[in-house]
């Protein structure tokens, strides 16, 4: 008899495909079997030790997250309800072009110094690794040897390798160099990595030429993995840097998977048919090409990443030291205020859509939940006295909500074939993006069900089996025999996000039931003990 069984379930199997009602069948983690309305045929119905009723239930594959930022909090909080209450049973950490592999002792300190405001400053994680391979065994390990609470792929991160190999300073890698970094890139897919991501916003990755970034591309592309980039800009000449990422990769021969793929700031308001014209152009001659969003507008970062390139040069003690100076600080603001940091995609910053969501002073929580604009009026101030004080006295902690986003963009980006779900859950901070606990029954909810943007089937396939196929997952994404039980069962009717942005920790509604290897990590709309997270490696993709 077999171990569990899910009753009368309408499957929505992944593919996209129409949804059908089924029995399906788990055993030592996989579905052995799937029998599809077997009482109208007069069949006899699967039996099992174990029951789970599921009439009038949505059952899916596990929802993948193509871009998160969970990296320490799998090792920090072993409920992790902010993803496995939304029926994430996979997340793709390492995002962004930072994160904790490979490093030495000086870049760990950087790397954690830089990130503070994604992550929190770690002491209360012990970093006993600095490989990639490391990292993803550490991951296994969990807590006291039982895994974690989801499952976890990793992305090498293009930024740290540039720290560990050249430093944090703006100039060209040498032979030498760049040979290092070719190497690190290799390591860290044969331990596992599934791909490398940048984050051409933020220091030191974004010094890098795209002769450089080709040269990585191409061991990346040698190892069967993708490339995903947050790109040189979001706001002004966001196509041109779009084009920038296509055409590197198709001088490499490498998969491209584009992160938080949206078009902010005023500059471009409805342009988002312009970006899809410009993708299905490369996908029509060839190129391999997929992306992820979430279904919010206001973007999530962190305040240090505004500043302009040459203002971070160095290295975190070295931003500290010029926001510190007063003239340096001044030419700091003229760039962000009048010219357009690259760090702010090269539109000056407007204070009114900076909301401050977290900080790690507790001295400072004043000025959460209030834009620059409103904190700086409330004390007679100019807003970059306010934000200059803030990354001073936080050490460059604070985190923002930025609201320069544009729901038409977000509405047509979301309907291409080529869309994944990413969440860009950033969980540090007294008010976080409600994305990071709510982006993919914000999804079901509000853009299947409320508002009609997808078909539930079509919604799924974007969350589910298009993920994993970029991840060369050959067991997971899809409801099938001999895939791997990692599933969901919702409520169509009632499934929605309760975050919001008053309320960013509120847990969804609508998701009784969330397996990770056929294991309830999620049963009665409840977080149980269990730790069925591992990590996802590469060579396990084939």
């Amino acid at each position: 008899m077999a171990e569990l069984v899910i009753r009368d379930a309408d499957v929505v199997d992944g593919t996209g495909a129409p949804s059908y009602r089924a029995d399906v069948v788990i055993e030592d983690g996989r579905i052995v079997s799937i029998v599809k309305e077997a009482w109208a045929a007069g069949c006899q119905r699967p039996a099992a030790r174990r029951e789970l009723a599921a009439e009038g239930l949505v059952l899916t594959p596990g929802f993948i997250d193509m871009h998160a930022h969970s990296d320490l909090a799998l090792l920090r909080d072993p409920d992790h309800s902010a993803k496995a209450a939304q029926g994430v049973t996979l997340e793709v950490i390492g995002q962004d072009g930072l994160s904790y592999a490979p490093v030495d002792d000086r870049t760990l300190d950087e790397v954690r110094r830089a990130i503070t405001g994604w992550n929190g400053p770690g002491d209360d994680i012990d970093f006993t690794w600095r490989s990639v391979g490391e990292y993803l065994d550490r991951l296994d390990h969990g807590f006291d040897g039982r895994g974690i609470a989801v499952n976890a792929a990793y992305l090498i991160p293009q930024g740290t390798v540039r720290a560990l190999a050249v430093g944090w300073e703006d100039r060209e890698a040498t032979p030498v160099e760049l040979d290092r970094m070719r190497r690190l890139v290799a390591e860290g897919l044969e331990q596992g990595a599934v791909g490398m991501s940048s984050g051409l916003t933020y220091t030191p990755g974004m010094y890098a030429k795209d002769a450089e970034l080709t040269e990585l591309c191409r061991v990346v592309a040698g190892y069967g993995g993708y490339y995903c980039p947050h790109h040189r800009s979001y706001g002004a000449g966001a196509l041109e840097a779009y084009r920038e990422m296509v055409e590197l990769t198709r001088e490499a021969g490498c998969p491209l998977h584009l992160a938080h793929a949206t078009m902010n700031f005023g500059v471009n308001a409805g342009r988002a048919p312009e970006l899809l014209a410009l993708l299905d152009e490369a996908l029509a001659a060839g190129a391999d090409i997929t992306l992820d969003t979430y279904p919010y507008t206001p973007g999530c970062t962190t305040l240090v990443a505004l500043l302009p390139s040459w203002a971070s040069e160095g290295g975190p003690e070295a931003v500290l030291r010029r926001l510190a100076d007063e003239g340096t600080a001044e030419r700091v603001r003229h760039h962000l205020e009048v010219v357009g940091a690259d760090g702010c995609h090269g539109v000056p910053v407007d204070w009114d859509t900076i909301e401050i969501s977290g900080v790690t002073d507790p001295s400072l929580t004043e000025y959460v939940g209030r834009t620059v604009r409103e904190s700086a009026a409330l004390r007679g101030e100019a807003p970059w006295t306010v934000a200059r004080r803030l990354l001073l006295t936080d050490r460059l902690g604070p985190t923002i909500l930025q609201h320069v986003g544009h729901e038409e963009n977000v509405r047509t980006i979301m309907r291409h074939r080529v869309h994944t779900g990413g969440s860009d859950g950033i969980l540090q901070g007294a008010k976080p993006h409600p994305r990071a606990y709510g982006t993919f029954p914000h999804y079901l909810g509000r853009y299947v069900r409320e508002l009609g943007v997808l078909s539930l089937e079509s919604c799924v396939a974007h969350l589910t089996g298009r993920p994993a196929a970029r991840l060369r997952l050959p067991d997971r994404g899809l409801v099938r025999e001999g895939h791997r039980a990692d599933l969901v069962l919702f409520d169509p009717e009632t499934i929605a996000a309760g975050s919001t942005f008053t309320a960013p920790r509120t847990l969804p509604t609508g998701i009784p039931h969330v397996l990770i290897d056929g294991r309830s990590v999620i049963e009665d709309g409840r977080r149980t003990d269990v730790l069925a997270g591992r990590s996802v490696r590469r060579h396990t993709a084939g």
